[in-house]
């Protein structure tokens, strides 16, 4: 089966399989474009279209014919389909919240966190113009995190 983005540049060849007759979401991997697809939509059009075939025959300086049969209209529309990009679409996009995400989340927090300390840190003397009271923010931290230090070293003994 194939299906030509609403876009006009790409076409895919895709497995009829994967396309049930009532239709499915699929994206273009050329352009990222989104769409309802049902399959009985757009295959008559697509094959009905002599307008691809007589382009094609004059762009080869071959002589445009007004009426084609049925082997020579099947001919060039296998060749112009050959020649396009092949793809199987299957787009199902599933949020997934597992727990190592969230084990993941907090580490580059608490990774963030203690960056911030350490820039605050190193341009303490600047900052305390914007900040006056920037030491003794930081040195309350430095005292709770070293608090928390024991606290955890006591409860694992």
């Amino acid at each position: 089966m194939i299906i030509a983005c609403p876009c006009g540049e790409k076409k895919f060849e895709v497995n009829s399989d994967l396309i049930p007759s009532t239709g499915r979401t699929i994206q273009c991997g050329a352009c990222n474009h989104v769409w309802f697809y049902k399959p009985n939509q757009s295959i008559k059009k697509d094959i009905n279209d002599t307008s691809i075939i007589k382009k094609k025959l004059t762009k080869s300086k071959r002589k445009t014919v007004q009426t084609f049969n049925n082997e020579t209209l099947s001919k060039e529309i296998d060749n112009i389909i050959n020649k396009k990009d092949k793809a199987l679409i299957k787009y199902e996009k599933k949020s997934i919240f597992k727990f190592t995400n969230f084990l993941a989340y907090i580490i580059i927090f608490i990774i963030t966190f203690f960056a911030l300390i350490i820039i605050l840190d190193t341009f303490q003397s600047q900052l305390s113009i914007i900040f006056p009271k920037l030491e003794l923010f930081l040195f309350n931290l430095y005292e709770s995190i070293e608090d928390i230090y024991l606290f955890t070293k006591d409860l694992i003994k």
